[in-house]
C-alpha cells in the first residue's frame, strides 16, 4: 500500500527534502500509470492516493516560494 503523507508531515519537511520527495513521488506515479495502462493494478485506489500526495507536496512547495 502507498504511504499517504498528511499535510502536517509535509509541512515538517525541509525544502530540500520536499523537492526530493516530490521527485520520487512523481516518478512513482508515472511508473504506476504506465503499469496500469498495460495491465490493471491490484488496487487502483493507489493511483488516487499517490496523485493526491503529489498535489500536497506541490502545494506546500508553492506556499514556500
Amino acid at each position: 500500500m502507498i504511504n499517504v503523507m498528511k499535510a502536517k508531515e509535509i509541512a515538517d519537511l525541509k525544502t530540500a527534502e520536499l523537492k526530493e520527495k516530490l521527485e520520487i513521488e512523481v516518478e512513482g506515479l508515472q511508473k504506476m500509470k504506465h503499469t496500469h495502462a498495460i495491465s490493471t493494478l491490484e488496487n487502483p485506489i493507489q493511483l488516487r492516493a499517490r496523485r493526491r500526495t503529489v498535489a500536497r507536496l506541490q502545494t506546500e512547495l508553492n506556499k514556500r516560494n
